[in-house]
């Protein structure tokens, strides 16, 4: 019988987007970098990497800018950036077009549009000028002496330059960055941070995010508490009214205390919360809610492979398409008119159109399809794409609840998907999808449900984890939902062999605590993108200088993960030699495991001299057959065929030579 992939496979184009890969190269990104040109922002202090060299905030903003733009040129071509500056005098002098209605005070330096290595390169001509004047900066971006822009101003501005410029399926955000706690300090302070807040909730009722990065440094630190806390109010999913009475506070975690540490906070920032599916959870019947499910581990590997067709003054991308043509007619045959079968034993195509035999026959018998004996069975697309689905639409159904004791660890053998309500899918859908989770959390349940997150899928049994948002000193964040845990078949869980092993004594454990203790995280957590795939990152690094037409020293690269061997020493290299001198002294270090022989594998290889003897004397059929085809290679003659044909060979051989 042939594979169950090669008939079953089902090709459709309307599935693309709900293919995980697939969705997260066609889903767009679009970032706007609203960056404030205060005096303050512009205000010189020497370049902490370069020697003799003033900067400012604003220099380190707008490079960053650059540096975000010439990543994500590499790992997301398809994307769109644009720069914004506000307090600054500088006016749009376009007519028409993007940004040219904006509010006064603000200035669109870059207008959204896809990333190409022309306008990143004049963002960087910028900065190498600013490096070598900088008053560049103040003559490129005047900064407003007298007065500040009002922030529902910025945000009203932010708005209109993303209706304008980014398309209506791309996540959107917006990097506020400023060293500014409190611009409105003035008279009227209560209607301006109202003004912000309104203008806020429209650009986020918009679908566009505001991630802020706020500049604190020693001699003006930043205090969040002073406007911000009251207009940039974090996401949550309550929505009672005793959550809302008590409004929290933006974490101090979003406050760069640094200005060096900008570039590495916004690489935190910079890969959006991409959705892999967007469908109903069904609670009971005629009663369903909006959710939307992410992938929490998630394996970055290299982009695809693209064919380029050289124009001469531009080079295309070459758009592969596959099509089926018909034989009979010598035409394109269309994905309706194809059907699939298995092979069972009968010679010909897998898939195509019906036999010569049954082309004269009534389209009307197509309906039953009787198969006469020895003919294979045919099926359209859309039955078999209903003998994988079981003729469901993408939906969670919930089934019921059980204790969550119920849940082992063993039976989370595929990585699990983090759901979320979707409140534009259906109105309520975030106040009932807490309601549900509350609930379970206080009851201490988990949820059964059956679960189809694609049309072109199976549906498959999970749990319903759910997980209580936890808030913890270093500003990690565990967010309030459910985990869909696919739940194994009986034969996907394999009882593991119990060896007993040797254990150590307690006071060889002491001993390698005490050097472990030293060698502890810092918060107690392990960010994994402060240390990024080495292989990766040396390999987008070329093909970044491969597009900026720039020179590659492959000695400047630097591996985040290789260990600080001479901090690690100079913290615990006593408490570790005093380990390994109490590791030595053990009794377990001079155990020897007994482990069973392994099979070797017989050897082959003859001599040729024991190989003639054998003829001269008429016994090559005493040799094994793997004897003979390895003399045979050995003499550049073919191996193929049974023993009595291999051992006319040899004879051959040995008569000729």
């Amino acid at each position: 019988m042939a594979p169950y992939d090669d008939w079953n496979r089902v090709d459709d184009e309307e599935d693309d987007e709900l293919q995980d890969s697939s969705f997260m190269e066609t889903k767009r990104d679009v970032i706007l970098f609203c960056i404030d040109c205060s005096p303050s922002m512009q205000e010189l202090y020497e370049d902490p990497v370069y020697e003799g060299v003033q900067t400012c905030h604003l220099f380190a903003a707008l490079d960053a800018a650059v540096q975000i733009q010439k990543k994500k040129i590499i790992t997301g071509p398809s994307d769109s950036v644009g720069i914004l500056l506000f307090n600054t005098t500088r006016r749009s002098d376009a007519p028409r077009g993007q940004g040219s209605e904006i509010k006064k005070g603000t200035f669109l330096f870059q207008p959204i549009s896809p990333l190409g290595a022309p306008i990143i390169q004049e963002a960087m001509m910028l900065l190498e000028s600013a490096r070598e004047d900088p008053q560049e900066l103040r003559n490129t971006a005047p900064p407003m002496e007298d007065k500040r822009v009002a922030m529902g101003d910025v945000f009203t501005s932010c708005n209109w330059v993303m209706r304008d410029g980014a398309p209506k399926t791309a996540s959107k955000r917006v990097f506020l960055i400023t060293d500014e706690d409190h611009p409105h300090a003035g008279p009227g302070s209560k209607q301006l941070i109202t003004s912000a807040r309104t203008t806020l909730t429209d650009l986020t009722q918009a679908g566009v995010t505001v991630e802020p990065f706020f500049i604190s440094t020693e001699d003006k630190p930043f205090n969040v508490s002073k406007f911000y806390s009251s207009v940039l109010q974090p996401t949550t999913l309550a929505e009672d009214e005793d959550d809302m009475d008590d409004p929290s506070v933006l974490p101090e975690s979003i406050s760069i205390s640094r200005i060096e540490d900008l570039l590495a906070q916004m690489r935190f920032h910079e890969v959006p919360k991409r959705a892999q599916f967007s469908i109903p959870f069904e609670l009971g019947r005629n009663f369903s809610i909006g959710i939307k499910g992410y992938g929490l581990v998630t394996q970055q590997t290299k982009g695809s492979y693209k064919y380029f067709v050289d124009l001469g003054d531009r080079m295309e991308v070459a758009v592969v398409k596959t099509s089926h043509v018909d034989e009979d007619r010598q035409a394109e045959a269309t994905k309706t008119e194809m059907v699939y079968g298995m092979g069972l034993g009968v010679k010909g195509p897998s898939k195509g159109g019906d036999d010569d035999d049954e082309e004269e026959e009534d389209d009307s018998i197509a309906a039953t399809r009787v198969v006469e004996p020895g003919k294979r069975p045919f099926y359209t697309a859309e039955e078999i794409r209903n003998f994988r689905t079981l003729g469901m639409s993408p939906i969670i159904k919930l089934l019921g609840f059980k204790d969550r004791s119920e849940l082992a660890f063993e039976d989370n053998v595929k990585h699990s998907v983090f759901i979320y309500p979707d409140e534009m899918a259906y109105s309520g859908s975030k106040r009932t999808f807490s309601a549900l989770l509350k609930s379970m959390i206080k009851k201490n349940k988990m949820g059964l449900v059956l679960a189809l997150t694609r049309r072109n899928s199976s549906p498959t049994f999970c749990a319903l984890l759910p997980q209580e948002e936890k808030i913890e000193e270093g500003g990690w964040t565990e967010p309030a939902g459910f985990h869909l845990i696919p739940l194994p078949f009986a034969d996907d869980i394999r009882a593991a062999p119990i060896d007993k092993a040797e254990l150590a004594s307690e006071n060889l454990v002491e001993d390698a605590r005490s050097w472990m203790d030293k060698l502890t995280l810092k918060n107690g957590s392990y960010p994994p993108d402060s240390y990024p795939n080495p292989a990766l990152a040396f390999h987008n690094a070329q093909l970044q200088a491969s597009a900026f037409n720039e020179q590659y020293d492959p000695e400047s690269f630097e591996d985040l993960t290789i260990p600080k061997y001479e901090m690690v020493h100079k913290r615990a290299g006593k408490l570790m030699k005093v380990w390994k001198d109490a590791l030595m002294d053990d009794p377990s270090a001079s155990m020897v495991v007994a482990t069973t022989g392994s099979k070797r594998k017989a050897d082959t290889s003859v001599g040729e001299a024991e190989v003639r003897s054998k003829h001269e004397a008429g016994q090559l059929s005493k040799l094994r057959v793997d004897q003979l085809k390895e003399f045979l290679k050995s003499k550049g003659q073919s191996a193929q065929g049974m023993k009595a044909a291999l051992i006319e060979r040899v004879g051959e051989y040995l008569d000729t030579h």
